[in-house]
């Protein structure tokens, strides 16, 4: 049978039918790409690019078994959580004081890319997520590290590809709307799902 890194192709199809059933489960990384994405798609796209270098993140700690660390040590979760939830209320509060999610305000665009990543990187639930889910299918044994990488890289491919769509389907809501009374309130809006996001994370 044909192999992957030493993954069957029938394991490595499996996970990639998993992966995809899991990324098209709406959590904070969607809501905060369409947020971004009805700003502009641009935005929105490289919000998703960032989300996406945080799955890597993720991927390479639970192959390094820092993962691990956080399921075993409870404080620490407990800090990381609310460290994430923390930095999400950041993002909503300031996007309401300077019209971030104003699709009539442009935004930097680094800042985009570098605020997805810590949006997907701080959610300790994510890190402990890759620990239960990779070894599942990338299984014991030499190449383990391999396997994981590729797998977790596979999981970012695919949550690039699906939030990028969420970012040019929120961002032509956001076109339609941009001259309309609506605009600013989009800015309302987009803030209040961050604060909302954190202060939920932080109640979990």
């Amino acid at each position: 049978m044909a192999s992957v890194a030493g993954l069957s192709t029938a394991t490595y199809l499996a996970f990639c039918g998993a992966a995809l059933a899991l990324v098209l489960t709406p959590g904070p990384d969607t809501m905060y790409v369409l947020a971004r994405g009805m700003q502009g798609r641009g935005a929105g796209v490289r919000s998703a690019f960032g989300i996406s270098a945080g799955v890597l993140l993720h991927t390479a700690a639970a192959t390094l078994g820092l993962a691990a660390l956080l399921r075993a040590a409870p404080t620490a979760y407990r800090l990381l959580k609310y460290v994430g939830a923390a930095y999400l209320v950041y993002l909503g509060v300031t996007a309401l004081r300077d019209d971030e999610f104003d699709p009539q305000v442009e935004t930097d665009p680094e800042g985009s890319f570098r605020r997805g990543v810590l949006v997907n990187a701080l959610n300790p639930k994510v890190a402990l997520f890759f620990l239960a889910f990779l070894p599942g299918f990338a299984g014991s044994g030499d190449g383990t590290g391999v396997r994981m990488a590729l797998l977790g890289a596979t999981y970012a491919l695919l949550t690039a590809a699906y939030l990028s769509v969420v970012a040019l389907a929120s961002g032509r809501a956001g076109d339609a709307l941009e001259s309309t009374r609506l605009s600013s309130g989009l800015n309302w809006v987009g803030g209040g799902v961050m604060v909302a996001l954190g202060v939920g994370v932080a109640l979990e």
